[in-house]
């Protein structure tokens, strides 16, 4: 039977755990109370006991039963801290410290519950508010346009124009830019806002620009919406390259180019709020409410769990309370009544409220169904299958015998010794090495996910991830497994052919087409191995690839960062790529890709692309978010470019002044990235922490642990030293050597990225922030504004 504290420590909210009941404090107290009652004198304790009992019947009290304690209820003068609790020890127990000390503490934990209580159940309050104000604005413009279509009649079917709200454009002494430019500009400007007002006699609606400057939103225009009397404005994010590039083009457009050119007249000029634009509101809309409900019943876990826990615990009590044991009088019954009665249990009004989401919900975007909105509401987890246990081990076993075997081989034919077959190290072993080092990583990623969900990290929320679709640990380890067995199955009958007695230019097709096959299952379109989580990694790779134009998100920017320590693997597939695609493995000329100038500029270029993709990302979030701390960290991956571009330069040119630039760059972008590691990334060198050298909360209990990630990040991080030194292991060909290294990169990536969620993690719960804050399209807006 799993004890009550592991089912509590498992089921609370991780981001609120400081918000519950410190159960396992209230357990320490209690055991303090039974040691006491042990060293002492049982008899002495009890005659005291029943001493006491004699005298409330010689007093005449023989019908009223003895109190134990007795809780008192103090009003405070702010709202927002709610009634506070207090308990009063009768006499039986004033004689134990520890009972004081245990009654203090329970009393403390039932007002920080339900200060909490209160002060989320307002939040999630005015969230709901808020959003039921922006579901009437979407219903009314949605209504216009409908009214709109209708009221133009049979000849809108026939037209291949979208549905919009026309009107016309009045300006101030700044005047405008003509319709085209508007019409495109309000379509994917940061904030749009438009201002409406209803003609009563012609029905349309007259359009005002207003333009602001926002320092810290960082809004290119404003536009205000004046409909039915309310002054709103349409707020759509940058979020894709379309809407960046028309707000940038927009905002030179309008700033520098067409000053001059801009009309004004009492006419003015059409202007199209359409359907389309809508529809991005009704997007954003559907997503406040789908966190809002996650809010909600993450707040009715908390209210379930803290009274279970205090019921719980005051049970505890009672078994070890020797007047219990004497008098049969529990504290339980007392205590727990003023729980019950006190507000984070008595409240109804985020129960009320996730009924009424529910219902909007299943009116407005799930077209009545309620299974249709359960889908998005209440996701379920997908159930891990013990099939997937069975084909990991399976197929672990496959690898490991066929690896034995290639290795046996390998060893035979001499492959991998300094004097080697060049012909097979420079064609077919960058395959086996771009393979090992990807599923290296996933492997990582997997052990990754398993440390994250044992420390009770929630990675989900932190990369926004949809419950019924994420990969478990098991689903990576499966994919490792069953990837590297195909990988080192095909390459183990590859160079059995070449051991047999074929010619390279018979079998050198083989490691080609064991790329392209991986290449098409990543892009398959049929819903088979995992084809969310595939198009889901396509995706953000795209985002990087055209980095700053995409929002960035956690996920975007951690991928970003895993790419940079897969350097190697980039070269090594550029090459793969080079050989295949020019037709080189046909006459088996490998170093026809060498001796081409565009492909040493490829190389060039691919040695620091990571880098600038993620200096890109910094420079976007810069731009998004306003803060420093992003420029800085550009900073850093400017660094490890300089620092990657000279190391290829003197790779090309191997003289002293490239190798004292080496040195040098890449001594700067070191300490650079150590100082990002340890402080910002990890939060960890705090000197005033409570753990020396760490931070104060740690998920880890073992220190040590951090510690020696400390030293070993350090040590790895100066890998580069390699390419001074230029160290190698005796009778080892120097590119198993270079395999070696990056493999030990991809391992301090992994390492790095436990610590990196941690942190993530914890400034999370610091603000216990449990569900996402999804910003709204339409905000109220005074006139004046």
């Amino acid at each position: 039977m799993v004890k009550f504290s592991k089912q509590f420590e498992g089921q609370l909210v991780p981001e609120w755990k400081e918000a519950f009941v410190d159960y396992c404090q209230l357990k320490k107290d209690i055991k303090k109370i039974h040691v006491v009652n042990n060293d002492q004198n049982n008899n002495s304790k009890k005659r005291n006991i029943f001493s006491s009992l004699r005298k409330y019947t010689f007093l005449g009290y023989k019908q009223r039963e003895p109190r134990v304690i007795q809780v008192h209820r103090k009003l405070t003068a702010t709202a927002s801290t709610g009634d506070m609790y207090e308990t009063e020890l009768l006499d039986q127990f004033a004689d134990t410290d520890a009972a004081i000390e245990f009654f203090a503490c329970l009393d403390h934990q039932l007002n920080k519950v339900n200060r909490f209580f209160r002060t989320k159940e307002k939040e999630f309050l005015e969230r709901g508010d808020s959003l039921k104000k922006q579901m009437e604005i979407l219903t009314e413009l949605k209504t216009a346009l409908k009214q709109n279509r209708h009221a133009k009649g049979p000849s809108l079917q026939d037209s291949k124009d979208e549905d919009s709200i026309s009107g016309t454009i009045s300006c101030d002494e700044e005047s405008i830019k003509d319709t085209a430019d508007i019409e495109h500009s309000l379509e994917n400007l940061t904030e749009d806002e438009v201002k409406l007002s209803e003609s009563p006699k012609s029905g349309e609606l007259a359009i005002m620009r207003m333009k602001k400057e926002d320092g810290k939103n960082r809004s290119l225009s404003r536009r205000v919406i004046n409909f039915q009397g309310k002054n709103l404005r349409i707020h759509i994010p940058l979020t894709n390259p379309t809407r960046t590039f028309s707000a940038i083009t927009y905002l030179f457009w309008d700033d520098l180019v067409n000053q001059s050119s801009k009309k004004c007249g009492p006419e003015g000029h059409k202007l199209h709020v359409n359907k389309k634009k809508l529809h991005h509101a009704e997007k954003m809309i559907r997503g406040a409410f789908i966190e809002l409900y996650k809010g909600l019943g993450y707040l009715k876990t908390y209210r379930n769990l803290n009274m279970l826990a205090f019921a719980k615990i005051l049970k505890k009590f009672d078994k070890v309370s020797i007047f219990s044991q004497v008098t049969n009088k529990q504290v339980l019954p007392i205590y727990l009544r003023v729980v019950e009665s006190s507000y984070f249990n008595s409240s109804d009004k985020a129960l009320k409220l996730a009924d009424e989401v529910e219902e909007l919900f299943v009116k407005q975007f799930a077209e009545d169904d309620k299974r249709k909105a359960m889908k998005y509401l209440k996701p379920t987890q997908r159930k891990e299958s013990h099939a997937v246990t069975f084909f990991i081990g399976l197929f672990a076993g496959c690898f490991i015998a066929l690896f034995v075997g290639y290795v046996i081989m390998a060893h035979i034919t001499g492959l991998y010794r300094s004097n080697s077959d060049t012909m097979y190290m420079e064609t077919v072993y960058p395959v086996l090495s771009m393979f090992s080092l990807l599923f290296l990583h996933f492997f990582m990623y997997g052990c990754n996910i398993f440390m994250w969900r044992k420390t009770r990290i929630n990675y989900s929320f932190i990369f926004e991830l949809s419950p019924t679709k994420e990969l478990k640990y098991g689903d990576v380890f499966l994919i490792c497994t069953t990837s590297m067995t195909v990988v080192v199955g095909v390459l183990f009958v590859h160079l059995l052919l070449v051991a047999k007695g074929y010619s390279f230019a018979q079998v050198q097709v083989i490691p080609g087409l064991l790329l392209l096959v991986f290449i098409i299952v990543l892009v398959c379109p049929f819903n088979i191995i995992y084809k969310s989580s595939r198009y889901r990694l396509l995706s953000v790779i795209r985002n990087i690839v055209l980095s700053p134009l995409y929002k960035v998100v956690m996920l975007d920017f951690f991928m970003a960062d895993q790419l940079c320590s897969q350097v190697p693997m980039l070269r090594n597939l550029e090459y793969i790529a080079c050989y295949y695609i020019t037709g080189s493995y046909k006459t088996q000329d490998y170093n026809y890709c060498m001796r081409t100038t565009y492909y040493r500029d490829l190389a060039y270029a691919v040695s620091f692309l990571p880098y600038y993709w993620r200096a890109m990302q910094c420079a976007r979030r810069w731009f998004d978010e306003g803060h420093k701390s992003h420029l800085l960290n550009l900073g850093k991956y400017v660094s490890a470019m300089l620092a990657a571009g000279a190391k290829v330069a003197y790779e090309k040119e191997k003289s002293v002044g490239w190798l004292c630039l080496v040195v040098i760059m890449s001594t700067a972008a070191t300490v650079y990235q150590l100082y990002w590691d340890f402080v910002k990334d990890w939060g960890l060198l705090q000197f005033n922490s409570k753990n020396p050298w760490l931070r104060d909360e740690l998920m880890l209990r073992q220190k040590f642990i951090y510690y020696f990630s400390l030293g070993l990040n350090l040590v790895l991080r100066l890998a580069w030293l390699q390419t001074v030194f230029h160290y190698n292991f005796e009778k080892v060909d120097y590119r198993v050597t270079m395999l070696f290294l990056a493999a030990l990169e991809v391992v301090r990536r992994g390492q790095w990225n436990f610590y990196r969620l941690e942190n993530e993690h914890l400034n999370n719960a610091g603000k216990f922030r449990a569900v996402k804050t999804v910003p709204l399209p339409f905000h109220e807006v005074d006139e004046q504004d």
